[in-house]
């Protein structure tokens, strides 16, 4: 244990004793959001980022230390455990320089090369490999045998050749090396499939993939994520090469290092043919499928790695996106023959009232609709529309402002405001069995306009409803590791949740749930407890609830919120085992409560030394400062609405040099997607993010931005929208670049990964789009 903390200290930067102590705290049961806001005195204020890459390092290393003594004790019964083997093993820092070195070890069916030394070949085969100047065929006539299957010399050279490219293939320091090498001088190359149709629907995803290769080191996670996806539905081969030009008899550079690593050099020996031969054999047959699906490996898990983060960065801004707040809200999923759902919720997020209109075709009841949307927004004081980014989006917006426009002209007192959100998961939540328990009275239909409603209001409170891979802002999110990125989505949810904060009677169960320390069991017997009894009055009231005892209590507590409570502390983040600490304040201030929360002033002209005790330190004081100086603060920007420009509605109608707004929708490391509100997201590559470089994305912008953008290229045929944030930059000319700009793009991108030119209309943002257009 004492290795591990000192291993993941160096990592992450910090003193044995905060790894210790953080250790300590997560193996007793405290979560994350709880150690990194209301434990920072034992931890030295590591923060949530930290301590979740704590969390997955003792994880790993724990699995590997279990690892490496099911190992030890394998080879010890084995007895074949020398001290020198004990040590490497010991110094293993990976889980795959484990396996390396158990290899020779492990337990497997009979090889060829088991067959062989069985046979009593091996003291041949030392013989020959240490004096290749002996004849081979003449010294193995001395062991045929043909009843154990080497009935002439040549078979017994064949088993010597077996039986030592299967020693070599399993020399820990000699594939180690090999790897490394590869994976600095290896190239992925992909090629359409042999047989396969290019111009197929379905191949034309990966046209860009057709003639690609680049280092593997450097290939960036969405091209490597599309290059696995075509192999496994068979349009691309894919396979590693090395830049080499191959010479009949020469050997190849791998099989070159392997030579260097024996010791060994062709000296035109007798046996020097049989051991060049048997080195081939080793990197051929033994070795290069091998270190190839090795490499192949590594790539994807650090492909899925990168696509996991970025899904979870994403996941983190949407769900941190700025809240409408307190307001009523009408709700419109738009559709065409089905017609466009609307929602009214009150300010607190209570269904007021539904209804179904027709402004679309077949009906085209223009008129009708604004009528009865109209009377909606007049009955309920209606502030805010919410309009579903789906089919008819774009229309539906337009009725959105003519209805704006006639309620401004009959009362211009009266704001009204309107804006595109996305829907993604709403139809995912609208059929869900906690939808039918929440709004059990409404069809499925309306419950998704309901969903869009709320999601304005509060996008925290609502999306936590929805399975995090099913609000669409990953990339590839169906080809990593299904596990790991639930872990990853799980854990961003968490976190989000417990920075703002929860308010604890008007919370639904789905958000009780992601509270630090509270499960899903938990969740709704608080919810089944404020039905009872009706709103919690006070933090301690939770010890009432059936199945929270003090520790739930101690970890949750913190992060929840009661407003209007018997405790003015109890609608801050203040946690009750600090409220001591509280009394203190007010006893240095000569003050109530109620004239310190709030006041800057006052709070600091206090000094955190001063209040601090034995339990809580001067950190734990500060923090309780700034908490009371901007009590129940909430971490989220500002509410802003996007405007999209009148008169583009749709792809048609862009022209470069346009310049619009819209909101940022996705974000990958290679650029930034856009809605413009014409059904198609734009494309801002990295490279036209800002003036200056940007190696990501998200150094500029995160998802649920508004920004201004200025549009590139459009092209129609493929669906693509090329834009780019620098504003300053002279405009395209008319009829100029035509795929010009999509390689110019592609260059910058590739001049980060080393990838060589692409044939004329094959973008590296190819990948991209494709994706956007399948979603």
């Amino acid at each position: 244990m004492d290795k591990i903390l000192l291993q993941i200290a160096a990592e992450l930067k910090v003193r044995p004793a905060q790894v210790k102590a953080a250790v300590d705290l997560l193996d007793g049961g405290a979560t994350v959001p709880f150690i990194a806001r209301y434990r920072k005195e034992a931890t030295d204020g590591l923060d949530d980022i930290q301590l979740r890459e704590l969390e997955a390092r003792l994880a790993y290393l724990r699995e590997l230390e279990d690892r490496r003594e099911t190992v030890l004790r394998s080879i010890e019964e084995q007895g074949k455990l020398t001290p020198d083997l004990r040590a490497a093993i010991e110094a293993a820092a990976t889980k795959q320089d484990l396996e390396d070195l158990y290899l020779p070890y492990k337990p497997k069916r009979r090889t060829k090369g088991m067959i062989a030394r069985e046979a009593g070949l091996e003291p041949l085969a030392d013989r020959l490999f240490a004096d290749p100047s002996l004849a081979p065929l003449t010294e193995a006539a001395a062991f045929v045998n043909a009843e154990a299957g080497f009935a002439d010399a040549h078979a017994v050279l064949d088993g010597v050749r077996d039986l030592l490219s299967e020693r070599w293939a399993e020399d820990a320091t000699l594939v180690g090396s090999l790897r490394e090498w590869l994976w600095a001088e290896g190239r992925l190359q992909s090629r359409l499939a042999a047989g396969k149709d290019g111009t197929h629907a379905d191949a034309a995803k990966f046209r860009d993939y057709f003639e690609y290769d680049e280092p593997i080191a450097r290939v960036p996670s969405h091209r490597a994520l599309a290059v696995f996806r075509g192999r496994t539905q068979e349009w691309l081969d894919a396979k590693l090469v090395l830049d080499e030009e191959l010479v009949p008899g020469q050997p190849s550079l791998a099989e070159g290092r392997i030579a260097r690593h024996l010791g060994w050099s062709h000296a035109k020996r007798p046996a020097d043919d049989l051991i060049r031969k048997t080195v081939a054999w080793t990197w051929k047959v033994k070795l290069s499928l091998s270190l190839e699906r090795d490499l192949f490996a590594r790539l994807r898990e650090d492909a899925e790695a990168v696509a996991i983060k970025v899904f979870a960065d994403n996941l983190r801004d949407l769900l941190l996106a700025a809240p409408a707040g307190p307001r009523a809200v009408m709700g419109l999923d738009p559709g065409i023959r089905t017609g466009v759902k609307v929602a009214v919720v009150s300010a607190t997020g209570k269904v007021l009232d539904t209804a179904t209109v027709y402004p679309h075709e077949p009906r085209n009841d223009w008129e009708g609709s604004l009528h009865v949307l109209g009377r909606l927004v007049a009955t309920h004081g209606v502030a805010l529309i919410a309009i579903g980014n789906g089919t008819a989006s774009r229309e539906t917006d337009k009725l959105a402002g003519d209805l704006i426009k006639r309620v401004q002209k009959i009362t211009p007192d009266v704001k009204l405001e309107k804006l595109v959100v996305s829907e993604a998961g709403a139809s995912v939540y609208s059929a869900s069995e906690y939808a039918s328990k929440e709004l059990p009275e409404l069809d499925v239909s309306l419950r998704g306009a309901v969903s869009i409603a709320r999601r304005v209001q509060d996008p925290l409170a609502e999306l936590v409803k929805i399975d995090p891979k099913s609000i669409g802002v990953g990339q590839y999110q169906h080809d990593v590791n299904q596990s790991g990125l639930a872990r990853s989505l799980d854990a961003v949810v968490e976190d989000c949740v417990n920075k703002v904060g929860v308010d604890l009677n008007t919370a639904s169960a789905p958000l009780l749930s992601r509270v630090s320390g509270l499960s899903a069991t938990v969740a709704g017997a608080i919810v089944r407890w404020r039905d009872a009894h009706g709103a919690f009055r006070s933090r301690q009231q939770l010890l009432d609830v059936s199945g929270l005892g003090p520790r739930t209590f101690e970890q949750a507590a913190g992060f929840l919120r009661i407003r209007d409570g018997d405790n003015p502390l109890d609608m801050t983040g203040v946690h009750p085992e600090t409220y001591p600490v509280v009394e203190r304040i007010l006893a240095a201030t000569q003050r109530p409560i109620t004239e310190v929360m709030g006041r800057g002033e006052v709070l600091k002209a206090l000094k955190p030394e001063t209040l601090a005790d034995a339990t809580f330190g001067p950190i734990t004081v500060k923090d309780i400062l700034a908490e009371l100086e901007k009590p129940g603060r909430d971490p989220r920007p500002d509410f802003v609405v996007a405007r999209f420009n009148d008169g583009v509605e749709n792809i048609k109608d862009l022209q470069p040099g346009m310049v619009l707004q819209g909101t940022v929708s996705n974000v990958a490391q290679f650029g930034a997607f856009v809605d413009l509100g014409v059904h198609q997201d734009g494309l801002v590559h990295v490279s036209q993010l800002s003036n200056k470089f940007v190696s990501d994305a998200r150094e500029v912008v995160k998802t649920g931005d508004v920004v201004k953008v200025r549009v590139l290229e459009v092209d129609l045929q493929r669906g693509r929208i090329s834009l780019t944030m620098k504003l300053d930059a002279a405009a395209p000319k008319p009829g100029a670049g035509g795929d010009n700009r999509y390689r110019a793009a592609g260059r910058d991108e590739r001049s980060r990964g080393g990838a060589r030119p692409e044939p004329a209309g094959q973008s590296a943002m190819a990948a991209a789009f494709a994706k956007l257009q399948r979603r």
